[in-house]
């Protein structure tokens, strides 16, 4: 065999090789051999392991400076007005932070991935004080960021990789928050005032999440809509008295999750949705059927839920839960006077729209979401689907931009995408692919999983231990 023939064979062996090992390499997933995991598994408590406290809820107050605002934003619940994640304020922001963010205030937080409301100039944020071991619904200046009140309450929590994680709803009148173990607060927004407290675990047994509440409160007609699981799976508190106007049945036995109650309308009928460990339930939210199960479905029932269900416009909703868990999407069915539900879909992660923590957006026709880590060969990044076809991936943000369990929104057209680390992605809002306009690093930091809030051009972040107040404001 001449020279030249062996170096031919020689150089077709090497290119298969390079070819096999390329390929070998586009079709390994690092994470395949991962056990399921959740953010603070090495150090969880068991369920129901800890003691019950005789808490006196909102027994302590503290009042610091006066404070009057021109602002009128306003951002009252988990995923803001609409339930949707996107700021409808005309103001102008920035493309690009650039090297100089102006950062306006910073405050330090008690660890954990509690999100705060907006209301006229002033910021809630429900915290835990682990130096006093109390929960602490905190009101902050929006312009300067100095506190304005507390009120608190002592109650013992251990370090579960973060203690806060919910948010609290709010309007003129009142807000309401829960704590990391179910204590259910109201108090006057603007001079802090108690109005009444509610022990789910003393009055409902209800069981603590694993990871502590991550269910967010709404306030609807001046009523607070709470999912306690145990012996009701719903309830409708007055906010101005505390009592309890209703109550749904929980035959099933389902238990509370971390996932929030989300409203829908189906045919002019208003209902309550929740995905509750144990099922996926509506509940009807008016009328003489008042807190009565419409429909419910076990079709999706992970063992942690930490997203809620995203609603449709015509009676679709969608639900998705991290650590194998995947999506589903259902249809929901008036027939005469009952309703059905459908399972469209259900997929595992590595087949479709999925999340971990935070709950995808609809915007303009179509879904958007931060695929988990095992998710396959598009883990962590940012994707776009058809919100009909859950398994339609149409563009993703790429292998060189991956995100972890942050959030994001949408405000003045753009994305706003936060890293574990505290690294903001801003990119341009388009259903046809993904268009990077900038990102910074914002903190030093990591868990940065709260959720976002914009309002009057003004975006509050925050990571495990801070929280900040960035002017995004064009001019």
């Amino acid at each position: 065999m001449s020279k030249k023939n062996i170096n031919i064979i020689v150089l077709t062996l090497a290119v298969v090789i390079a070819i096999s090992i390329f390929v070998s390499w586009l079709r390994y997933d690092p994470v395949q051999d991962f056990s399921a995991s959740v953010p603070g598994l090495d150090n969880r408590p068991k369920a129901g392991s800890e003691a019950v406290d005789d808490v006196t809820i909102g027994e302590k107050f503290k009042s610091y400076i006066e404070h009057s605002s021109n602002l009128t934003g306003k951002w009252t619940q988990f995923r803001g007005a609409d339930f949707d994640n996107i700021s409808k304020a005309k103001i102008k922001l920035v493309d690009k932070i650039g090297s100089e963010p102006k950062i306006l205030w910073k405050q330090d937080l008690g660890e954990g991935h509690a999100a705060p409301v907006v209301y006229n100039g002033k910021v809630y944020l429900l915290d835990y004080d682990e130096v006093k071991k109390a929960d602490a619904l905190r009101c902050f200046s929006l312009e300067s960021g100095e506190e304005i009140w507390k009120r608190s309450y002592k109650v013992h929590v251990k370090r579960n990789h973060g203690m806060s994680r919910t948010i609290p709803a709010i309007n003129d009148k009142y807000i309401v928050s829960m704590g990391p173990r179910c204590h259910v607060m109201c108090a006057n927004p603007e001079t802090g005032d108690f109005l009444w407290g509610l022990d789910l675990v003393k009055e409902y047994q209800s069981e603590v999440p694993f990871w502590y509440t991550g269910q967010c409160p709404l306030i609807d007609n001046d009523v607070a809509i709470i999912a306690p699981g145990g012996k009701a799976l719903l309830i409708g508190v007055d906010c101005a008295t505390g009592k309890v106007l209703w109550e749904t049945p929980n035959p099933d036995g389902w238990k509370m999750s971390h996932s929030s109650v989300m409203p829908m309308v189906l045919d002019g009928k208003k209902m309550w949705v929740y995905a509750a460990v144990g099922g996926i339930c509506g509940v009807s939210a008016e009328g003489d059927d008042l807190g009565q199960i419409l429909w419910k479905t076990k079709d999706f029932s992970p063992s942690v839920v930490a997203p809620s269900p995203l609603i449709y416009d015509d009676g679709k909703l969608f639900m998705t839960a991290g650590y194998g868990a995947g999506g589903a999407l259902f249809q929901v069915k008036k027939t005469g006077e009952t309703y059905q539900v459908e399972t469209l879909q259900k997929y595992k992660p590595k087949d479709g729209m999925a999340s971990e923590q935070q709950t995808p957006l609809l915007y303009k026709g179509r879904m958007f979401t931060i695929l988990p880590k095992d998710a396959g060969a598009m883990r962590n990044q940012f994707v776009c689907s058809d919100p009909n076809d859950c398994t339609k991936i149409l563009w993703t943000s790429g292998k060189t931009d991956r995100f972890g369990l942050g959030p994001y929104l949408v405000a003045d057209g753009k994305f706003f995408i936060l890293k574990d680390n505290g690294e903001l992605t801003i990119a341009k809002a388009t259903t046809k692919k993904f268009e990077l306009l900038d990102k910074v690093k914002l903190i030093d930091g990591h868990d940065a999983w709260g959720p976002m809030v914009i309002t009057d051009g003004r975006l509050l972040m925050r990571d495990s231990k801070h929280m900040l107040c960035i002017d995004l404001r064009a001019n």
